[in-house]
């Protein structure tokens, strides 16, 4: 079983919403069974399955103290791909979703404020040695904000080379229980989404099959403070 993290210390990067996205995505494609263990105390992703009429992908909710115990528990069920929701900043849940994931996610929303709280993530990620992706996401289309914002981050790890932009489809699918594949699968959101799954998915096999870090991912570790804001 694969595990991937979706991790910020900062709220509002539309991380929860993204994680839902992406396992949904991931199951259309093939590569389920999936799961979704919701570790928010907020526990929006657990609201929003409640919402939801399909039967996948399976979501459970989840807390520090039962967190190793539901992870055996979706292998044990079969489970092929098991994403994990965090809550904002950095807690004793967080290094514990980051110590079992095979690849950590960071959506980074393109600010000054996002930036800066990346560079904590980072520091934590990098220093526990597990391999990160970069995803900007919550975009204004043309804004120059959004390639500075790529640039920035390019020079602290990998960054996927898919930009999500911000659309009001990704939160009114929500509120039923469906993403944007599932309303309307010829939009330029579900595109975003499907493009950044086939490159998470190969990212994922990738790192499953190597514990070897690639030079950006090392460096990581070490750049914990030197996200500046874009001027």
């Amino acid at each position: 079983m694969l595990v991937l993290v979706v991790l910020t210390q900062k709220g509002g990067s539309g991380k929860t919403t993204l994680a839902g996205h992406i396992a949904v995505q991931a199951e259309l494609s093939g590569a389920g069974p999936v799961a979704v263990l919701d570790a928010d105390p907020q526990e929006s992703l657990a609201e929003w399955a409640n919402e939801r009429t399909a039967d996948n992908p399976v979501v459970a909710q989840t807390s520090l103290w039962q967190l190793d115990g539901d992870v055996q528990r979706m292998r044990d069920l079969g489970m092929k791909l098991l994403v994990i929701d965090t809550p904002p900043g950095i807690t004793p849940i967080i290094r514990s979703t980051i110590a079992v994931s095979d690849l950590v996610l960071i959506p980074v929303k393109p600010s000054p404020h996002d930036l800066r709280a990346a560079g904590k993530t980072v520091g934590v990620v990098g220093g526990m040695g597990k391999p990160l992706v970069f995803v900007v996401n919550c975009a204004s289309p043309w804004a120059r904000i959004t390639s500075d914002t790529v640039i920035a981050l390019s020079q602290h790890g990998v960054v996927a080379p898919v930009i999500v932009h911000q659309r009001a489809d990704f939160a009114s699918s929500m509120i039923d229980g469906r993403t944007v594949m599932e309303i309307a699968r010829k939009s330029p959101s579900a595109d975003e989404i499907a493009l950044l799954w086939v490159y998470l998915n190969t990212r994922l096999n990738t790192h499953f099959h190597s514990t070897d870090l690639t030079p950006l991912e090392s460096r990581a570790g070490h750049h914990q403070s030197a996200l500046l804001p874009i001027e």
